[in-house]
């Protein structure tokens, strides 16, 4: 693969990107090919794991980079969900709409999470599988009490856009997925909102704060 590519003289790195990298738009340059560009991020020494009888309860992360694009400052969402101690769900994606604080960027993160754990209780359904609670993890208080009280203000002179994803409370309250708070250092979502540095990047690839999500 390193020959197929001409990068025998490259030198390697312990992580995809570095976090001083600072991304713009390119309006001059050439297209992306994106069919290369997959072959040249393959690798056959990562990938997902699935081990029989593996737990079947399901954790949502939640995370997001508050502002990160340089051109029209627009937040990004991670999101990941496990089963057990298998990833079975992710994205990392631009959030259309200007967030207007870091609490109103992650509170959309959480409605996006909350979507998919909904959608993963129903999914379940069609194995005989009944979740009682899904619980979606993001490191934001604020975004949390606002998920639970969408009418909430952040103070007396600014509130929350139109445009904001507000998650279901009554799902909450019914007790279909439960929003708690878990530490930065072990949301795995962070992983997918931008660049890290070289150990919290190699821990959070590991999972290994997994088992203890509240530690």
């Amino acid at each position: 693969m390193i020959k197929k590519f001409g990068l025998e003289d490259s030198k390697p790195i312990k992580t995809p990107m570095s976090p001083e990298t600072k991304l713009t738009r390119d309006e001059d340059g050439e297209p992306i090919d994106n069919t290369k560009y997959h072959g040249m991020i393959g690798s056959s020494q990562l990938g997902l794991w699935y081990p029989k009888g593996t737990g079947i309860e399901t954790i949502v992360y939640a995370d997001f980079d508050y502002a990160g694009d340089y051109v029209d400052r627009k937040s990004t969402s991670g999101v990941c969900t496990f089963m057990g101690c298998c990833l079975t769900s992710w994205f990392s994606k631009k959030q259309t709409a200007l967030a207007i604080s870091t609490t109103e960027a992650e509170y959309v993160s959480v409605g996006k999470a909350c979507q998919q754990a909904l959608w993963m209780k129903q999914a379940l359904v069609d194995y005989d599988i009944n979740l009682d609670d899904i619980r979606v993890l993001c490191d934001n208080k604020s975004a949390i009490d606002l998920s639970k009280n969408p009418v909430q203000q952040l103070s007396a002179n600014q509130t929350y856009s139109k445009s904001t994803t507000i998650p279901s409370r009554d799902n909450v309250q019914k007790g279909n997925i439960s929003i708690e708070k878990v530490s930065s250092e072990d949301n795995i979502a962070d992983i997918l909102t931008k660049p890290l540095k070289r150990e919290p990047f190699s821990l959070l690839r590991l999972g290994l704060n997994l088992m203890e999500p509240n530690a």
